[in-house]
């Protein structure tokens, strides 16, 4: 028989009673716990590796590998504390890093920003409407047909050439050159229908840059400091604009590690800081998405979504940068590791190497022995050490105080000159300057000649205020003089051979990806 309808009335009067208990119940307990999670925002807490249930011997053997692949730093966050955090000679740690193409993830956050805030109404909007005021070369029903989450995807399908599998990043190169960045990349013409074929692409995350510019009516930067630096507790940064003074959103970008972890830990919390919802619900979950396999030849598995890169299985993801910047989400471990580097690190190498320091999901027992080894390390890594140094052939006071004149060159190099044989060995030189058109700035940068490096003040040019440039040098045989250079928190380091025979000169520049452009110059009337 059917329940009478007073007795259905109250009992489903109860059951909506019980359901809003639960319901605030469940919000309460989420409160709670949200309270719990210690949050950066001001500092980070510390904590030792074993109370995190993370081996500070395995932790120490991460620190060792950073040291022998040119790390400038490494910051290991479990369970909201820092567990290890070292400082690589040079590197003091306390200088904005560059990130380089680790922005893009930043980029792409900013977008879901403005997406989550009603400025974009759908992550399908067609990109040319957004430059409906542009005269836009190469157009087709393929270009038409680019979506904001194509751009995301890195599956626009412009044409580009930026090296990913090999290559001569030629159309990089072109991009830079170019006096109006977006109007370079907008005219570019399809090489595919967008969303078929992932390639690896700057313009991308600079149309985003440009498309953020366009809904929220100020630069990148400006958009960022506001949504997400602020809430975040960041504000040591620079951020390098274009000519037009547009954000560059595929790099250029300079934060401190500590900072670089409160974006991944952001991430590792859903979007959630400090209470607030800063993203829209999933886009911080990336492991969810539908992701884009890249086709990489070196490991067929890794994917890409939102400008992070994906290793699937062991379910972590990463904001990933040229020459080792990386932000690593690991969320079934409740971990974010970053990285600054002068040197590429493999992607599943890093992860495999942090998954094996993880012991436990709750306390391990104090180990002495173990947590001395990691601090031995670590305070072994931020000793310089200094190289082998050649015999000083006759040459060199030859060649010291001599001005090398250089025509046009890849290098962009106008003249320099060597002193070898004073008190305080150094280069001084001068480089043609891309923007204003016909300018130049000359530097000054002392060379160490006993294996260490000398460190000289900040770059007048091209350079974020308190990176300062180091340089060491030596002789391989009577006729070439090898100059190791770094540029303190650019995460660059370069080699210059330089070949003297009689008054020619020969600059071969190597860097760290192993691309190698040359200059000749020759001597003049000193």
């Amino acid at each position: 028989m059917d329940m009478p309808f007073k007795k259905r009335f109250v009992l489903s009067a109860l059951l909506s009673l019980c359901a809003l208990l639960t319901s605030d119940y469940v919000a309460r307990v989420e409160a709670r716990d949200a309270d719990k999670v210690p949050w950066p925002t001001k500092e980070w807490l510390t904590s030792t590796p074993e109370e995190q249930g993370m081996d500070s011997s395995a932790l120490a053997k991460l620190v060792n590998y950073g040291e022998s692949h040119s790390f400038d730093s490494l910051l290991v966050v479990r369970h909201g504390r820092i567990v290890a955090e070292a400082h690589y000679a040079l590197y003091p740690g306390n200088v904005p890093h560059e990130i380089f193409s680790s922005t893009k993830a930043i980029t792409g956050t900013l977008l879901g920003m403005a997406y989550k805030d009603g400025l974009l109404d759908r992550l399908d909007d067609p990109v040319l409407d957004f430059f409906a005021d542009r005269r836009i070369a190469n157009v087709d029903d393929r270009k038409k047909a680019i979506t904001v989450q194509n751009l995301l995807d890195m599956t626009s399908g412009l044409d580009w050439d930026q090296g990913f599998e090999g290559g001569r990043q030629q159309t990089l190169q072109d991009m830079y050159r170019a006096s109006n960045l977006i109007q370079f990349i907008l005219d570019r013409p399809m090489a595919h229908p967008p969303g078929e074929v992932f390639n690896y692409s700057n313009a991308n995350p600079d149309l985003v840059s440009a498309v953020i510019t366009r809904l929220t009516g100020q630069p990148l930067e400006d958009y960022a400091r506001e949504k997400l630096f602020a809430p975040l507790g960041i504000t040591d940064w620079y951020w390098d604009r274009d000519r037009q003074g547009l954000t560059f959103g595929d790099g250029m970008l300079f934060l401190l590690p500590r900072d670089m972890a409160k974006f991944g830990y952001l991430y590792l919390h859903h979007g959630e800081w400090e209470g607030r919802q800063l993203l829209p619900p999933g886009w911080a979950d990336v492991l969810n998405h539908t992701i884009v396999n890249t086709h990489a030849s070196y490991d067929p598995s890794l994917s890409y979504s939102n400008f992070f890169w994906i290793l699937p299985e062991p379910h972590v993801y990463m904001a990933n940068g040229k020459d080792g910047q990386n932000i690593a989400i690991f969320p079934d471990l409740d971990i974010v590791v970053v990285t600054t580097a002068r040197k590429y690190i493999p992607l599943r190498t890093l992860a495999d190497r942090v998954s094996s320091a993880v012991k436990s999901e709750s306390a391990l027992p104090p180990n002495p022995n173990a947590a001395e080894q990691l601090a031995n390390a670590i305070k072994d890594g931020a000793v310089e050490k200094p190289t082998a140094v050649g015999p000083t052939p006759e040459i060199a006071s030859a060649i010291s105080g001599k001005t090398y004149k250089f025509a046009d060159n890849d290098l962009e190099l106008r003249s320099l000159t060597l002193f070898l044989t004073g008190p305080r060995p150094h280069v001084e030189y001068e480089r043609y300057l891309r923007y204003p058109v016909g300018s130049s700035a000359r530097e000054d940068v002392p060379i160490g000649l006993d294996g260490f490096y000398r460190k000289g003040p900040p770059a007048l040019s091209g350079a974020y205020p308190g990176h300062t440039p180091a340089a060491r040098g030596t002789w391989s045989d009577g006729q070439t003089f090898v100059i190791d250079a770094q540029d303190i928190g650019y995460g660059t380091q370069i080699k210059y051979v330089l070949s003297f025979n009689g008054t020619k000169l020969n600059i071969r520049r190597v860097d760290e990806e192993g691309w190698v452009m040359s200059a000749d110059g020759e001597q003049a009337n000193n």
